[in-house]
């Protein structure tokens, strides 16, 4: 486990000098441990959460480092190398591995965070993971510095939240346990019930700091080699011999990646909003007009009115449509003659639902978002028991074979401070429901909801690249920004971000217009002329769209274009032509380095 650049800003980040350039808080006891194969590891001993005298559990550190640190600059925190190809930047791989220890616990589980304590005294979390024992578990994330340069710290946690701290201290640890089954929860239950102390071992700590241009200028790259490619044309004519000095127009019908926004029922009488959103988006979520409590507010008085008309509508203009929700696991979100059910009652009205939605809409939709947010909330686990959102996949995947099964959750990109759906324990839920009886052949998606109020974007990009390791699509599925002096900004690097990770498949907001106001973010006013942040979406379309207009053969009756992935139309006139010709043909992943032949009838 070698670490990225050498530790970066760590000194002795492999320990191999004992703790030296590390310390320890408190009376916490740490030294350093050696594997059967010789590699070293800090070892902290038994530095789990404790009592304080106000009778709330806090975190205890482990050890940690002064590091100088600079301000406006971008921090991974790193601990092996990405195989994915990263340009090189001022002698700077500009690359995000993001924060990375190795960490793991000599028994049971543990939830384990790093934090780096800013200059100016902040305490930022860049990142967390749930620590094993028996294996090493990888933590990756990052921060953005914003303050003026000084000395800083960075060191780890374990923690269990507020919330399980006064459960804890009022009813006693089990039973607490008895009665709750997050993750969070059984992870605290575990740890406090077990009689064998808990050690935290660190391994290949490494940070890496990037100045802003450094970390927008790969981002640019990496959008130009994930989302373009470069194609060469050959124009021949009835003879089969190449067409010299031929013009070729160029007209993108269809930009490749997919780009959406959600929209409301509100633009059935809206001809003003259909026009705007049809001229801009290739997809569309209803906000809530697919969800439950919108079809059947009462019991069996089933009504698809609106979610139909809704469908209607897009379709006129070929945009897609992902299916929003089947089931929303939150408890607050039920309707008033779900909750009281008892078991039977509730399998049955599921049973009648999902049947109901999923048929309905077969075919057309592209994506259904299946139990959202299950990492947060757990009202259907809570009553069907621990696999219940693997059972509902699996139906789900039974009724609509050809759309993706999503697991739509915020929080796992903007707050790695949030301990419920950090990107381990999401790929833990995901690996659940593939791995259950039935659903080997499922069609699953990673949905990341991507609500921002301040973005992390070197956490987000480790966030990405630990989810894209469970090789499935990738969308970013809910994106929006609270409204703040720095909105139109935040935004911008949120979607850069999402658009130049490779492994990012397509990107939705939430921005869906109300004449009462939006949910968070509005792109335009209620005349449907844009905001700023309306102005800076156009503004990345276009910049996503851009190619070359026209181009002229050469003598080979060749040309080479560099085109953004998508749809194209292609014309090709020439003197000796009676009248253009046309051609079609789409341009995607597959179509580098080919040549493609136009024949042009004389």
């Amino acid at each position: 486990m070698k670490p990225l650049y050498n530790g970066g800003v760590i000194q002795n980040s492999e320990f191999n000098s004992g703790l030296m350039g590390w310390s320890t808080y408190r009376n916490i006891k740490a030294g350093v441990s050696s594997s059967p194969t010789g590699n070293k590891f800090a070892v902290v001993h038994n530095p789990g959460s404790f009592l304080s005298s106000s009778g709330k559990f806090l975190p205890s550190h482990s050890v940690f480092q002064r590091i100088q640190m600079q301000g406006d600059m971008h921090y991974s925190l790193s601990g092996t190398r990405d195989r994915r190809d990263h340009p090189r930047i001022n002698g700077l791989s500009a690359v995000l591995i993001a924060l990375i220890p190795w960490l793991q616990v000599s028994n049971g589980t543990a939830h384990v965070k790093a934090v780096i304590k800013a200059p100016n005294g902040e305490r930022v979390i860049a990142g967390a993971i749930v620590a094993q024992s028996g294996c090493w578990t990888m933590l990756k994330g990052g921060m953005t510095t914003t303050y003026s340069s000084g000395h800083g710290e960075i060191y780890f946690e374990v923690y269990y939240p507020d919330m399980l701290a006064n459960l804890l201290a009022e009813h006693g640890a089990c039973d607490v346990c008895e009665k709750w089954s997050t993750p969070i929860f059984d992870i605290a239950c575990t740890t406090l019930q077990s009689d064998a102390p808990v050690d935290i071992w660190v391994d290949s700590v490494s940070m890496q700091p990037f100045t802003l241009d450094e970390w927008d200028a790969h981002a640019r790259q990496s959008a130009d080699k994930a989302r373009r490619r470069t194609v060469t044309f050959v124009a021949k004519g009835a003879d089969d011999k190449p067409m010299a000095h031929a013009n070729v127009s160029i007209e993108l019908l269809r930009l490749g990646f997919p780009f959406g926004n959600a929209i409301t029922k509100e633009i059935l009488d809206l001809p003003a909003y259909e026009k705007w959103f049809s001229s801009r988006f290739t997809v569309a979520t209803f906000e809530n007009e697919m969800k439950w409590y919108s079809t059947e507010w009462n019991q069996n008085q089933e009504d698809y009115r609106v979610a139909d008309a809704m469908l209607k509508l897009v379709q006129k203009y070929g945009i897609k449509v992902r299916g929003h929700n089947v089931f929303w696991d939150d408890q607050s979100s039920q309707m008033k003659w779900v909750t009281p059910m008892n078991l039977a009652q509730l399998k049955a009205a599921m049973q009648k639902r999902l049947k109901s939605v999923v048929s309905r809409y077969a075919g057309k939709v592209i994506h259904w978002d299946v139990v959202n947010e299950n990492l947060h909330f757990n009202f259907f686990e809570g009553k069907l028991g621990p696999s219940a959102s693997a059972q509902i996949f699996n139906q789900v995947g039974q009724l609509d074979r050809n759309a993706i099964l999503f697991m739509n959750e915020f929080n796992t990109l903007e707050q790695p401070g949030d301990p419920n759906p950090v990107p381990s324990k999401y790929v833990a839920k995901m690996n659940q429901i593939r791995t259950y009886p039935g659903n080997g052949g499922l069609k699953l998606g990673i949905g990341l909801e991507s609500h921002f109020a301040t973005p992390n974007i070197p956490y987000m990009r480790s966030s990405l690249d630990t989810l894209a390791k469970l090789k499935l699509p990738m969308w970013l599925t809910e994106v929006d920004v609270v409204k703040s002096p720095n909105q139109v900004k935040f935004l911008e690097q949120v979607l850069r971000e999402g658009f130049a990770h490779p492994n990012v498949d397509g990107i939705v907001m939430w921005a869906a217009w109300h004449a009462k106001g939006c949910y968070v973010m509005c792109l335009t006013d209620n005349n449907f002329k844009n905001l700023p942040v309306g102005d800076l979406v156009d503004k990345l379309i276009a910049e996503w769209k851009t190619h070359r207009a026209s181009a002229t053969t050469n003598a080979d009756g060749a040309v080479e274009l560099n085109l953004p992935l998508g749809e194209y139309k292609f014309t090709v006139s020439h003197p000796s032509l009676k009248g253009a010709a046309v051609h079609t043909m789409t341009i995607d992943t597959s179509s580098s380095p080919s040549v493609h032949t136009i024949h042009v009838k004389s």
